[in-house]
């Protein structure tokens, strides 16, 4: 337990665990567009309800600039494509081909293969528990609600 003369090595953790799971998954997913960043992308737009560009980059923390370009490549790649968002035409929402669910489908089990490997200090069940706690408190830190959806619904409420 950290006491206020020896500090949490949770940064450390969080960091060097994140670091290697990039490498890690950056060598599984190197015929994507970007590598990793691009199958965290494409996973949650397979695998969430088709997000917002916008909502997309700001749910992963990648610049809207950057995020255009990765969606273009993605695109290119027959991957994903932007659609127009039937409830707000001024919206596009991001969706994958079937080819771009085909490839993630495949990455993944290599992605949960490569973090088992990260993971192996770990018996199974405690590999289980802390990718569980781990998607809790990130929930918790990080909204999962479309921004853009929820702005579209405030401003159509206050035209109403």
């Amino acid at each position: 337990m950290p006491t206020p003369a020896a500090p949490s090595p949770f940064g450390w953790s969080l960091a060097a665990l994140l670091r290697e799971w990039k490498h890690r998954v950056a060598a599984t997913c190197d015929e994507l567009p970007q590598g990793s960043r691009g199958y965290e992308v494409l996973a949650a737009v397979v695998h969430e309800e088709p997000p917002t560009q916008a909502a997309l980059a700001a749910r992963l923390g990648i610049d809207r600039t950057v995020m255009t370009y990765l969606l273009d490549e993605l695109d290119t790649a027959g991957l994903a494509r932007r659609q127009a968002d039937p409830a707000d035409r001024r919206a596009r929402r991001i969706v994958a081909t079937a080819r771009g669910r085909e490839v993630v489908a495949g990455l993944d089990a290599r992605v949960i293969r490569a973090e088992d490997d990260l993971l192996a200090a770990l018996e199974p069940a405690e590999r289980a528990a802390l990718r569980g706690l781990l998607v809790r408190a990130a929930s918790g830190a990080a909204p999962a609600d479309d921004r853009c959806a929820v702005v579209g619904d405030v401003i159509a409420e206050q035209d109403a």
